[in-house]
C-alpha cells in the first residue's frame, strides 16, 4: 500500500509543479507582451535583469528563514550556466519583441527535437516508436494552432534560432547540475539568480540600446498622456512582471528537476494553447477559428498519447544498456532527491 501512496503523492506534486509553471509562464508572457506592445517598454533584457533581481531577493529571504541550505557550485559550472541562460533569456525576449505571439510560440516547437537530440547525444537516451509519434502529433497540433498567426522576418528568425538552442542547452544543464552536485531547485536558483541579475542589469541597457536604439534611462515612467491611468498601469505591469517572473524562474527549476527536458517541453505546450487564447483576448485578435480549435484538439491528443507512451514499461524514454552501472545508480538517487524537492 505504501508504494501506491508514494506514487500518488509524487503524481500530485508533479501536477502541482507543472500547473505552477503553466500559470506563471503564461502570465509573464502576456504581461511582458503588454509592456512591449502597449506601453512601449521595449527594454527586454533590462526587464529580465529586474526579474532576476527580484528572484534574488526571494532566495535571500528563503535562505534567511532556513529554506535554502548551504551548498557548493563551482565557479566554472556557474559561468557555463550563466552563458546558456543569458543567451536563452535575451533570445526569448527579443524573439517575443520582434515576432508575433504566434511565431514566438511556433518557433519554440523546435525545442522538442533539439532537446531530444541533446538527450540522445549526451545521455544516450532512446525513444520508443510511440513516443516519437506522439511528439510528432504534438508538433503538428501546435503548428496547426499557430499557423493563423504566423509572421516571419529575418531578425526575428535569428533571435528565435538563438533562443531555441540556448534554452534547450540551459534546460539540459539545469538537470545536469542538479544531478552532479545534488542541488535542490531552491539551492540552484540561489546560486544562479544573483549572477544572472548582475550580468543582465549590467549589460541589459547597452544591449537594449543596440537592439532598439532607445535608452532605458530615457523612458519616462511618469509621461502624461491622454489617458493618465496609463502612468499607473506602466508601473503596475513592471511590478507585476517581476513578481510573476519569480514564480516562473522557480517553477522552471522544479519542473526540469522532476521531468526530463523532453517531457517538460511536451507538457509545456499546454502553455502554447493558453497563450494563444489569451493573445486573442488581449491583443485584438478576432477569436478562435477552426484552425486554432483543430490544432488544440490535435495537440491535446498528442499530449495524452505521449503521457501514455512514455509511461509504459520499456516504452518510456530510457537509457542505453551500454551505460555504466554507476551512472544508472546516480540517476536513481537523483529521482529520490526530486521527490524531496517537490515537497519543500
Amino acid at each position: 500500500m505504501a508504494p501506491t501512496n508514494k506514487a500518488e503523492r509524487k503524481a500530485v506534486v508533479d501536477v502541482a509543479a507543472w500547473m505552477f509553471n503553466v500559470v506563471t509562464s503564461v502570465g509573464v508572457i502576456i504581461v511582458n507582451k503588454a509592456l512591449m506592445a502597449t506601453y512601449g517598454f521595449s527594454y527586454a533584457t533590462t526587464l529580465t535583469g529586474l526579474h532576476f533581481a527580484t528572484t534574488t531577493l526571494m532566495t535571500a529571504a528563503l535562505r534567511w528563514f532556513g529554506f535554502i541550505q548551504s551548498s557548493h557550485l563551482p565557479l566554472s559550472e556557474l559561468l557555463k550556466f550563466i552563458l546558456f541562460a543569458n543567451f536563452s533569456i535575451v533570445g526569448m525576449n527579443v524573439s517575443l519583441m520582434w515576432n508575433s505571439v504566434g511565431f514566438y510560440q511556433i518557433a519554440k516547437l523546435s525545442m522538442i527535437p533539439v532537446s531530444c537530440f541533446l538527450e540522445v547525444v549526451m545521455d544516450k537516451i532512446r525513444y520508443s516508436r510511440d513516443t516519437k509519434l506522439s511528439i510528432a502529433v504534438v508538433l503538428l497540433g501546435v503548428g496547426v494552432c499557430t499557423v493563423t498567426d504566423l509572421s516571419v522576418n529575418t531578425q526575428g528568425f535569428i533571435a528565435a534560432f538563438i533562443a531555441v538552442w540556448s534554452t534547450s542547452l540551459q534546460q539540459y544543464y539545469v538537470l545536469h547540475l542538479q544531478r552532479r552536485y545534488n542541488l535542490s531547485s531552491f539551492n540552484l536558483l540561489g546560486h544562479t539568480a544573483p549572477a544572472q541579475a548582475g550580468t543582465l542589469l549590467l549589460l541589459g541597457p547597452f544591449l537594449d540600446y543596440w537592439l532598439t536604439n532607445k535608452r532605458v534611462d530615457a523612458y519616462n515612467f511618469n509621461l502624461v498622456s491622454l489617458q493618465p491611468a496609463h502612468v499607473t498601469f506602466r508601473k503596475m505591469f513592471i511590478i507585476l512582471s517581476c513578481t510573476i517572473a519569480v514564480g516562473t524562474n522557480l517553477s522552471q527549476f522544479i519542473c526540469i528537476g522532476r521531468f526530463t527536458a523532453v517531457s517538460f517541453q511536451v507538457l509545456g505546450h499546454m502553455k502554447t494553447i493558453l497563450v494563444l487564447i489569451m493573445g486573442f483576448f488581449f491583443f485584438g485578435k478576432e477569436g478562435l477559428n477552426l484552425h486554432v480549435v483543430l490544432g488544440m484538439i490535435i495537440a491535446v491528443a498528442g499530449m495524452i498519447w505521449y503521457g501514455n507512451a512514455s509511461s509504459k514499461p520499456g516504452g518510456k524514454e530510457r537509457r542505453s544498456l551500454s551505460l555504466p552501472t554507476s551512472r544508472q545508480q546516480k540517476h536513481g538517487s537523483f529521482s529520490d532527491s526530486n521527490e524531496h524537492d517537490g515537497n519543500v
